[in-house]
């Protein structure tokens, strides 16, 4: 495995983290406290070009990027915008609905969603988890009855990111619960269907400015035009964009540790007691060095995950090791950098203490961290 990169790679890389650092980032200690999504700069992303980044040209109007280099340029955008929320939006559209669109979508329906999401004017959700389809989440109760010319929808999704302002919902629904998992299908699921309605947002810890909600199905017809893939395909497509969600939204995490530790240092240099700069006191170089050794472990795994999927190998258990160790790395350097802060760290005006609350959130979505080790149990034959 070679993990060096171009000139190229590493000048777009540079042009992401500056336009993220230009465009992104203002207002952000408002917005986070008032829980506002900012469409104009999921727009301005559009218009960069994030959510056509690996989308063939003929739906995103640009040539798209190899995974190694989308992985590097959500690590940079991670970085570079201070809006985890954002990140976890944008990167919950393109990974798990824009992905299972392009690899297994018909032309029609690739050319009707994928340049509206590709563009900023649409957004896309993925509708899995139900109130008792969490961890267990292939005991889903939303049910897709077979009618005349496609298929009617009933049941509740919970907790889907982007769900109060989504256009277009990719839905997980079961034809005949007998069937287990494997009657598990999945459905493009437009806003203005009858039936299909959205809760209010939901107050959260962290992540604040991207909105979490529930989507209700009350009789909503479906065209069987609608359908993606054949009927009971819905477990292995989950499983494959959950692989490419845990790889490209940790990247934005990475890109986030990445900052996170610069600041740190920055302030643990300029910051003095005892007649010297604290960074001299053993308990917190030590922590800063802790805070290092987990970036670079992380980029390692992460690294790894992505040059397997540019190769179309599995990475079950590559992702599971990936999600579980990165996202607690994450937990771990954000109450590193709060400690170092101190009471300023404390502070919301300071800008340290929103990380760790947003971080909190990567050990539960796309598979908590007991169902990652889990995950890594079964593949090593427990």
């Amino acid at each position: 495995m070679d993990f060096s990169w171009s000139d190229e790679q590493l000048a777009f890389k540079n042009r992401v983290i500056q336009f993220a650092q230009e465009n992104l980032n203002g207002d952000m200690v408002e917005r986070d406290h008032q829980g506002k999504f900012s469409w104009e700069n999921w727009k301005k992303c559009a218009d960069f070009g994030i959510q056509g980044m690996c989308v063939p040209e003929d739906y995103s109007g640009s040539p798209a990027l190899d995974i190694m280099t989308a992985v590097l340029a959500m690590e940079a955008l991670g970085y570079g915008c201070e809006d985890n929320g954002l990140t976890l939006g944008l990167n919950a559209q393109m990974w798990t609905v824009q992905i299972l669109l392009q690899q297994f979508g018909t032309e029609d329906q690739k050319q009707r969603y994928l340049p509206k999401l590709c563009r900023g004017e649409w957004i896309g959700v993925h509708a899995l988890s139900e109130p008792n389809a969490g961890s267990d989440v292939y005991s889903l109760k939303t049910h897709a009855e077979k009618c005349d010319g496609g298929y009617r929808l009933n049941g509740r999704k919970k907790f889907v990111t982007c769900a109060p302002i989504c256009d277009l919902a990719l839905v997980f629904a079961t034809i005949d619960p007998s069937l287990g998992k494997w009657g598990v299908t999945t459905f493009l699921v437009e806003r203005t269907a009858a039936g299909f309605s959205t809760g209010p947002v939901k107050d959260k810890m962290g992540l604040r400015t991207v909105p979490f909600g529930e989507i209700f199905f009350e009789d909503c017809f479906v065209p069987e035009d609608n359908r993606l893939g054949p009927e009971g395909a819905g477990f292995s497509f989950s499983h494959s964009s959950l692989e490419y969600d845990r790889c490209f939204n940790l990247a934005s995490e990475l890109g986030t540790m990445e900052r996170q530790l610069e600041k740190t240092i920055e302030y643990a240099n300029q910051r003095e007691q005892y007649g010297q700069p604290i960074g001299k006191f053993q308990s917190v170089s030590n922590r800063v060095a802790d805070m290092k050794l987990r970036l670079e472990t992380a980029r390692l795994l992460l690294y790894k995950v992505a040059w397997l999927k540019e190769r179309g190998e599995p990475a079950m258990l590559e992702a599971a090791l990936l999600k579980l160790y990165l996202s607690e790395c994450f937990v771990a350097s954000g109450l590193d950098a709060v400690r170092i802060h101190g009471g300023n760290g404390y502070l919301t005006e300071y800008e340290v203490e929103r990380d760790l609350r947003d971080a909190i959130g990567g050990v539960i979505y796309a598979g908590t961290s007991d169902i990652q080790r889990n995950i890594i149990a079964r593949s090593l034959g427990l």
